[in-house]
């Protein structure tokens, strides 16, 4: 029997579905609105489930999603060829991360099949919002040494504990939720992934307001949430493998080597054309050390586009471990320092003391370059993706951990 890949490469050549998505996108989607534009609105979010709808109706959500779970089984080229045509257009930006990139597409390697019926055709049709609970208050980038815990009553589980920095929690349906199930284990053999019910009782969430004013990050507080066993995600206590992979499909997002999401993909960096208005709009366009600048963030772009292909390929092919896509997740982050610092340094003053008559894309420079910090963190750190790639891509010897093979209840931990 042909696989959902092998019938829709023979029935569509890239190149025809390509046309026929352009034509689509051209009759059915709005024009892409303003860059400024409040995107983490509870308005946004409703539109952005509306936009999903529209693409579910129209056969082109989740391009590469199996067909059995309501996607569309294509190829990564035919997602490309898509994205790239989709650019001008409104899309439903909202929900590539971690809704379809990361969520969903770790429900799709570790659901179960009860799971994935209940779930992805959900999401796909924008009728689901899914968002990660993973990092917690006291626990930095030492994921493993988290501490909500959730405890067997029966059949079901008891989960008690707090997670933060979940992007988008309060308009999402379901949380991916790593816990520790078992505390005479070592901390990375204790560990279970759920499938928490945001709005289930028991469940607080609460949004954080941060100095470039966007409330999108939440804390998440759990007051005895009852699961029923249908909500583990993977095997008990071998969270640490799912989570794993859940991390390798966040890394492949932010780096852009994802194949399930579609338009423009502004983590990446931005493109150059922005830089390129700002210093005609200031009058440097002719100075020579903005054009150099301007020159070192376009060949850091095309490195990145180049650097996303060779990636891709090398997964998708077997060459390289899918942990490689922390390669592009580090490159995004320093392109988009580089890209956020070039544009601070052309517009200067104005990206602080916007004045009547500046250029209207200065106000949003300043507040992309307070949130430059977030990009050393987002996806995990820049650090922990350095220890990915030489441990799980080079094969370097790993980092030496005192806690290793510790039983977690005997591990020294911080107090208050």
């Amino acid at each position: 029997m042909a696989t959902d890949l092998e019938t829709a490469t023979a029935v569509e050549p890239v190149a025809d579905f390509r046309a026929r998505a352009r034509i689509w996108l051209r009759d059915n989607l709005p024009p892409a609105p303003p860059p400024e534009t409040e995107s983490y609105t509870e308005e946004a979010w409703a539109r952005a489930r509306r936009l999903q709808r529209t693409l579910h109706d129209g056969g082109f959500a989740g391009l590469c999603f199996p067909a059995a779970y309501g996607g569309q089984g294509l190829t990564p080229a035919h997602q490309l060829a898509f994205t790239e045509e989709s650019i001008p257009y409104e899309m439903p930006l909202l929900l590539n991360v971690p809704t379809l990139a990361i969520c969903a597409a770790s429900l799709l390697e570790l659901g179960t099949e009860e799971q994935k019926r209940a779930h992805l055709p959900a999401v796909l049709r924008g009728d689901e919002v899914l968002v990660q609970f993973l990092s917690e208050p006291r626990g930095g980038s030492d994921l493993a040494g988290l501490t909500t815990r959730a405890e067997r009553d029966g059949e079901r589980w008891i989960l008690n504990g707090s997670k933060i920095w979940s992007s988008g929690a309060y308009a999402a349906d379901y949380g991916l939720c790593l816990a520790r199930t078992n505390w005479d284990a070592p901390k990375h053999r204790g560990l279970t992934l759920f499938l928490v019910p945001v709005h289930a009782e028991g469940v607080t969430v609460q949004r954080i307001k941060q100095v470039t004013g966007s409330t999108e990050f939440c804390q998440e507080f759990f007051d005895d949430v009852a699961l029923g066993p249908d909500a583990v995600l993977g095997r008990v206590d071998e969270g640490w493998d799912a989570a794993s992979r859940l991390l390798n499909h966040e890394r492949a997002a932010l780096g852009g080597t994802s194949p399930y999401t579609s338009g423009a993909r502004p983590h990446l960096g931005g493109e150059v054309d922005r830089l390129l208005r700002l210093a005609r709009d200031t009058g440097q366009l002719d100075d020579p050390r903005t054009r150099e600048d301007i020159g070192a963030a376009r060949a850091m772009n095309v490195v990145r586009d180049q650097l996303i292909d060779h990636v891709t390929a090398a997964i998708t092919s077997g060459a390289l471990p899918p942990s490689a896509g922390a390669i592009t997740r580090l490159f995004s982050a320093e392109n988009a320092w580089l890209q956020t610092d070039t544009a601070v340094r052309i517009a200067g003053s104005m990206a602080a003391t916007r004045a009547p008559g500046d250029p209207a894309d200065t106000e949003k420079i300043g507040l992309d370059y307070l949130f430059r910090a977030a990009w050393s963190l987002a996806g995990g750190s820049t650090e922990m993706a350095r220890n990915v790639i030489s441990e799980r891509v080079l094969g370097m010897p790993r980092e030496y951990a005192a806690d290793r093979d510790v039983p977690f209840n005997q591990v020294e931990r911080g107090r208050r």
